[in-house]
């Protein structure tokens, strides 16, 4: 049996306002072949600990990611998705958006 090339995997980041975005990039990403990693949408309310949880939680993605993709809309990137860019700067990850000349 012949060995199968890793594949690429890849952490979407972003706003979660910006839901359809993420969906549609994951459908892309992965008929392309591509390991997907990013948030899911949470409806309880959280609380800061929680909160805090789960933007580690991302963090370990990014720790598992090739390649960080930065999901925005009208140039929006907060500051948790800022600080998630800085993240993966520091780890040396290739950083790529879905917006053409978005400034990261």
């Amino acid at each position: 049996m012949d060995a199968v090339e890793r594949p690429t995997v890849v952490c979407l980041c972003g706003s979660l306002r910006f839901q359809h975005l993420f969906d549609s990039e994951r459908r892309r990403l992965t008929s392309l072949g591509v390991i997907v990693l990013g948030p899911e949408p949470i409806n309880d309310e959280l609380t800061p600990s929680r909160r805090e949880l789960l933007g580690e939680l991302h963090l370990r993605r990014i720790d598992l990611a090739d390649e960080v993709r930065v999901v925005s809309e009208g140039g929006h990137v907060g500051s948790a998705t800022r600080r998630e860019i800085a993240y993966a700067r520091a780890r040396r990850k290739v950083i790529t958006s879905v917006e053409p000349g978005l400034d990261l």
